[in-house]
């Protein structure tokens, strides 16, 4: 799906949500150059693999969060974690690096991925900030709202404490 084809699925499922349209961002740090409505709870995600490029993995935290990959794999029994390439991303959901995004999971047919999302934004308002598969636009969802899409797709879902 690209960024219209997401925004019809979304109004599609009577869920709440926002649009913020703005320039290309392509990491945490352009972000903060942005105006947008809730800045505390833009997501971070990471699109990774492990050392034998059988399981994938897209880890999604609050973007002022660190994530260390060697920690990651100790608490959730996984092999090695590396970055995955541009190519796995292009191919696996259909994305750019800069528009790394938990509903590119939805173009994840196979369901090769394996989502894990940080348990911090199930704190205040629930709400997550994630690009609809374009890095020029953030839709702001409920976090359960985002989860019940992912899994309807069919890809594995895992509320964690990073």
């Amino acid at each position: 799906m690209n960024k219209q084809e997401i925004y019809n699925f979304i109004k599609s499922k009577n869920i709440w949500y926002e649009i913020t349209e703005h320039k290309a961002v392509y990491n945490m740090e352009e972000l903060t150059q942005i105006d947008i409505p809730y800045p505390e709870y833009d997501a971070k995600n990471l699109f990774v693999r492990d050392d034998k490029k059988r399981n994938y993995y897209l880890i999604t935290v609050r973007g002022n969060k660190r994530v260390d990959l060697k920690e990651f794999r100790n608490k959730n029994g996984t092999r090695p974690l590396s970055f995955a390439s541009e190519s796995d991303l292009l191919t696996i959901m259909n994305l750019i690096a800069g528009a790394v995004t938990p509903l590119g999971l939805l173009n994840d047919k196979v369901h090769k991925v394996q989502f894990y999302i940080d348990k911090d934004f199930m704190n205040d308002k629930h709400i997550i900030g994630v690009h609809p598969n374009d890095n020029t636009a953030t839709v702001w969802l409920k976090v359960e709202d985002l989860i019940d899409l992912i899994k309807e797709n069919g890809n594995q879902v895992f509320e964690i404490e990073i």
